[in-house]
């Protein structure tokens, strides 16, 4: 449908038609707060998807979708009327889970962002495990040879002399 201008028309005017006739309201007592969300209508023009979402209870959503069910032929003839079309496209009514998703990914980035704030909290008192600076330094060897006394360069060149080659 992407690729054919004249169904997206078509779709965006059977949105127009449809949420008109719902501001007007139907009879049937049923219908809760309905918001059509998106239209989609097949390339040859046949048959048209039209997405609602209703606010409220889902005791309400199901009593919302038996009252579009029943009133899927008075609003197919609305479309009819109001479409420039030889045909008149079958209409089928999908809830849309777009609100639902939308609480899920909000829950979803309020724990990520928990998580980050208590990582936070833990890095600024965390404490290295070892040496503040774990990496070997080079030796200097000059002021090892200074600290060591002339007794022990003595006493190590004597054990040197003493043990034997082979």
């Amino acid at each position: 449908m992407a690729g054919n201008p004249r169904a997206r028309k078509v779709a965006d005017r059977i949105k127009e038609v449809v949420a008109q006739r719902l501001d007007k309201g139907l009879r049937d007592p049923r219908l809760g707060f309905v918001t059509i969300t998106d239209v989609q209508v097949t390339g040859d023009l046949q048959h048209a998807s039209i997405f609602y979402t209703v606010l409220g209870t889902e005791q309400e959503r199901t009593d919302t979708a038996a009252a579009l069910t029943a009133a899927t032929g008075m609003l197919r003839t609305e479309v009819g009327r109001n479409l420039n079309t030889r045909l008149t496209p079958s209409i089928e009514f999908i809830l849309d889970g777009i609100p639902e998703n939308a609480a899920s990914i909000e829950a979803l980035l309020r724990e990520a962002r928990e998580r980050d704030a208590q990582t936070e909290a833990e890095a600024a008192t965390a404490q290295y495990a070892g040496d503040p600076d774990p990496y070997v330094k080079p030796r200097d060897v000059d002021a090892e040879l200074d600290e060591l006394d002339d007794d022990e360069l003595l006493d190590d060149d004597s054990d040197a002399a003493e043990s034997p080659r082979r």
